[in-house]
């Protein structure tokens, strides 16, 4: 073990130590080089070190399974912590560390599936530190992140460098801003720092090119509802850089899994599958940046319906499980008919937009499995059971964001303007609508069905107003999509078991505002398995959430 740095170097000091190592090395070489190393260095806050994490919990999502083991083939050196550093010695194997997940296990796998070329991660990371001051270039204070990181760098690069291996420095991964947002000054000046700190890097560094990947801050949780208005702020200052610097990208990732509730969610943490998925989000943003996609299309061989026929188009809305956050493909041919739904569809004309568009599909698709992280909706079993009882054509259209709130939702949407969803979901109806309508179709919007706001559930401030917020949307959806009988099928889970959150009855809320609205349907899912976490159904309740929600459609025709 290294022993812990106890006196930082400066910036300029070590700027001159790397100009030795870097001068020589070629950047901006083609992706047919298959010898020189890609290094990327992850950098940042807690959720970049992979706080509340476990890697026991990899075995619990079967997209990740073997990632609790080394990466033999990728090649690992890190710093992490505070007071205690947790450091590599030398280069090793890609592996956890502390028995945590970090972003960089899933990254590594994604990014070595599609490049020939070998790899290098280079992890300096460490909880409860702010890019105005133990981040910051030019007068780092604090913990000073910024010195150490520069010298880990130097470092690494050295031993590569003594062991004869050629590489390049290909991206740089940077998640953090949760710490800034408690400061009045560093909150402000995010954006400008960011941006100092960005020049900082390529200058020392001696890399004018490098490429920037910037990770979104968790809105899914506690904290992140509580604190939004100061979260917001961080993604705006995020926002400006990447939208101003042509070799940054701002990586969405408030979308992926998070769990509220004890111990883990309470404030801004992933927990174990949100790492393995910001992870991807990281490769994905990469993979794209280098011109490799790698999704693969999806398109309808044969327009599946005769010209100038109806179709009943049915529209799917919500949040985390609606989107099928802990729902597995992988998981579905161990449930008894789950086999079926593994296959595409062709017979049904399926369009989506997941995560707040961060998986939209390429025009109309077959109905199936979309690559979205491995997961799938309660839409399978739906269009299987509606399809099953109803004569003539459905089409399925379906529009989430799991790391949304309803007020996201709602005609006036709140201060965090980049998240209002309901203008985005008008437009994806409509245009779900008119493209139907284009090829002859005479389209019946059969109803939307929107699974309510598992994230207000667990935040009183949202749970008071959710039944409210709903009766908003539903409201100026009929006037704006011009359908002023418009039905919709609310569906909810059961409450959480939070004693001071159940003084508040949203469920009789909700079922009030129904009975008020014939064209209104108030569904209580409250038969599905035991919810994780208070919030989240797994495979096998999804698959029963579809087949719910289309018998709520059939009783009610």
């Amino acid at each position: 073990m290294q022993p812990t740095v106890t006196r930082a170097h400066s910036p300029s000091v070590l700027a001159v130590i790397l100009l030795g190592l870097l001068t020589g090395v070629a950047f901006g070489q083609t992706n047919d080089d298959h010898e020189t190393m890609r290094i990327f260095i992850f950098a940042g806050q807690s959720n970049m070190v992979g706080s509340d994490s476990k890697v026991g919990d990899i075995k619990r999502f079967p997209p990740y399974a073997g990632l609790e083991d080394p990466q033999e083939k990728v090649l690992f050196t890190y710093c992490l912590g505070r007071e205690n550093k947790k450091r590599s010695e030398g280069w090793v194997a890609l592996q956890h560390v502390n028995n945590v997940v970090g972003p960089e296990l899933s990254f590594a796998r994604r990014v070595t599936g599609h490049i020939k070329a070998p790899v290098g991660i280079i992890k300096v990371a460490a909880g409860g530190t702010h890019l105005g001051g133990d981040w910051n270039p030019d007068k780092p204070i604090g913990f000073k992140m910024y010195p150490l990181a520069l010298e880990t760098i130097g470092k690494a690069l050295a031993g590569l460098k003594e062991r004869g291996i050629k590489y390049r420095l290909e991206g740089f991964m940077w998640h953090q801003g949760e710490n800034d947002m408690f400061n009045e000054d560093y909150m402000k000046g995010y954006g400008g720092n960011l941006k100092n700190f960005l020049a900082s890097w390529r200058r020392d560094l001696k890399t004018p090119d490098l490429k920037f990947y910037i990770g979104e801050l968790c809105t899914k949780t506690i904290w992140g509802m509580d604190l939004r208005p100061r979260m917001y702020a961080i993604s705006l200052g995020q926002r400006e850089v990447t939208v101003a610097d042509s070799r940054a990208e701002y990586v969405p990732t408030s979308h992926v899994g998070a769990e509220i509730g004890r111990p883990v969610g309470l404030h801004y943490h992933y927990g174990t599958l949100g790492q393995l998925q910001h992870g991807e989000n990281y490769a994905t943003a990469y993979l794209r940046t280098i011109g490799l996609e790698p999704r693969s299309p999806r398109p309808l061989g044969k327009w599946p319906y005769a010209k100038g026929s109806a179709v009943k188009l049915f529209i799917l809305a919500g949040h985390r499980n609606m989107e099928g956050e802990r729902a597995f493909v992988q998981e579905l041919e161990k449930i008894k008919g789950g086999e079926t739904l593994l296959k595409d569809n062709a017979g049904i004309a399926y369009k989506y937009d997941l995560g707040g568009g961060y998986h939209r599909s390429r025009g109309w698709e077959p109905l199936g499995l979309t690559g979205y992280y491995d997961t799938f909706g309660p839409e399978l079993s739906f269009a299987r059971t509606v399809a099953g009882a109803v004569k003539g054509n459905i089409a399925i259209a379906k529009f989430t964001h799991s790391g949304s709130q309803i007020i996201d939702w709602t005609p006036e949407g709140s201060m965090a303007k980049s998240r209002h969803i309901y203008p985005e979901f008008i437009r994806f109806v409509k245009d779900s609508i008119a493209e139907l309508s284009a090829k002859g179709h005479e389209v019946e919007v059969a109803g939307i069905f929107y699974h309510m706001g598992e994230n207000d559930m667990s935040f009183h401030p949202y749970r008071k107003e959710a039944a409210a917020r709903v009766q908003a949307i539903i409201e100026q959806s009929r006037k704006d999509l011009k359908q002023p009988g418009l039905r919709w099928f609310v569906s909810q889970q059961p409450p959480t078991d939070v004693e001071n959150l159940n003084k508040l009855d949203v469920v009789g809320n909700m079922a009030k505002v129904a009975s008020a609205d014939p064209n209104l349907i108030h569904l209580k899912a409250f038969d599905l398995p035991p919810q994780e976490k208070m919030l989240v159904i797994t495979t096998g309740g999804i698959v029963q959430l579809g087949e719910f929600l289309a018998k709520g459609y059939l009783g009610n025709r």
